[in-house]
């Protein structure tokens, strides 16, 4: 048995902070990969660090992907076959709050109670927050309310590159090759745009992008995105009657019929998917709605993408001369599908927790991965949990305590991965 060497908390706080200060934040309306300039900063400052500490194969490449090798410390031949296995985690924010100027805050000790912040009079509730009741005495990690915090996924991003100084300071410690691979983009559905998985080299994969600790998240939505385009007639409104058109109005319409009482993230929870229109813009000619298709079991997809097509049809009989043209977007699949043909690459992370004497719970991930594109492409990749808590919200925060426990879980899933490899 390996001796335990604690993680580096100081080390692991002080990147975690440094990362979330870098504007990452994803940008849709760009088809550049990656979407945003701090993605390419962020990416360098990791292979930078990489490199320093001792890492292999160190690589930024031109679409702002990080590569890295951390090589097994333990040996290759005869009578040995440990895996390769890839740690992955994303560069980018989401784009559904700020993050620009993020201020982050510490608490070094949560004591309970509500957390207020800094900023625009927000304050973290516990009735709104009730993760926040398990963590009385975690180091938490806020922003000051007026910005997301970035912990989606700069906490991963942060335990991965602690995890592998950690290795490379340990050689004690028994694992095989552990890859290591940031990517952009996955908030906007193109994380995997540019991966080519033949250069990772692994029998397995594990994103470190949850939320809470000791979560092993083996299945995820399928997920499509329509954009929805309503096609009016503009003129000036004096002239408006019999002539106009207003493809704000029609949009409008559309909205209207479709669920409010089912099928919104609003009104579902656990397996029960969704469609979700998030997005609105456009004028009297032109109005452009983005909805997104969301199930554990693909099939249905087809069945949300009918019904806003029948939507389309009720609205333009209403409003003669209005047109709707819908695009459809393919976006990620359930990961469950792979996995299953892979079942150990859950079991030993489940493993790992209960040598670690932690409760661990199998979930399922209402949204996506890098993980769910990766295992459709051939690499079967369960998500893990790395304290993430209100995500893409300007009420998120960190648990520094579960990304010390997602560091320490990787380690002994490693110590497993190639006790099983050498057996």
């Amino acid at each position: 048995m390996p001796t335990a060497v604690p993680i580096n908390a100081d080390r692991l706080l002080e990147r975690f902070l440094r990362y979330v200060q870098i504007d990452t934040t994803a940008d849709a309306d760009n088809l550049e990969y990656p979407s945003s300039p701090g993605q390419m900063a962020l990416g360098k400052l990791l292979a930078d660090e990489l490199r320093a500490m001792g890492a292999s194969a160190v690589e930024h490449d031109a679409h702002g992907l990080v590569w890295g090798t951390i090589p097994a410390s333990v040996p290759h031949g005869i009578g040995s076959d440990v895996p390769t296995v890839l740690f992955n985690a994303h560069l980018d924010t989401s784009p559904e709050a700020a993050g620009s100027n993020v201020r982050p805050q510490v608490i070094e000790s949560y004591s309970g109670g509500d957390i207020p912040l800094l900023q625009d009079g927000q304050v973290i509730t516990v009735a709104g927050s009730p993760d926040l009741q398990g963590l009385i005495g975690h180091c938490l990690i806020t922003s000051d309310g007026s910005t997301l915090l970035g912990g989606d996924d700069k906490a991963g991003v942060a335990a991965i590159m602690e995890l592998a100084q950690h290795l490379l300071e340990n050689p004690h410690l028994p694992h095989g090759e552990v890859r290591v691979l940031f990517t952009c983009d996955e908030e906007i559905g193109r994380g995997a745009q540019h991966v080519n998985l033949d250069k990772a080299a692994a029998l397995v994969g594990y994103t470190l992008d949850g939320g809470g600790q000791a979560e092993v998240e083996a299945e995820n939505f399928s997920a499509d995105q329509l954009l929805v385009r309503a096609i009016g007639n503009n003129i000036h409104p004096s002239l408006g009657k019999g002539r106009m058109i207003n493809a704000v109005r029609g949009l409008a319409l559309l909205l209207a019929e479709l669920p409010s009482d089912r099928l919104t993230p609003e009104t579902t929870e656990g397996k029960e998917g969704f469609l979700h229109p998030y997005e609105l813009r456009g004028g009297v000619h032109t109005a452009e709605a983005r909805i997104l298709l969301r199930d554990f079991d693909t099939p249905r997809l087809d069945d949300y993408a009918q019904l806003v097509q029948a939507a389309t049809t009720q609205v333009e009989a209403k409003l003669p001369g209005l047109k709707f043209h819908i695009e459809r977007q393919r976006q990620y699949r359930n990961m469950a599908d792979a996995i299953r043909k892979m079942p150990q690459v859950v079991d030993f992370a489940t493993r790992a927790w209960e040598q670690l004497s932690q409760p661990y719970h199998i979930g399922a991930i209402r949204g996506g991965t890098d993980g769910a594109q990766f295992s459709e492409m051939g690499l079967p990749t369960p998500n893990l949990s790395v304290g993430q808590h209100n995500i893409h919200s300007v009420l998120e925060f960190a648990s520094l305590n579960q990304m010390l426990a997602a560091i320490e879980h990787a380690v002994k899933l490693l110590e497993i991965w190639q006790a099983q490899g050498r057996s």
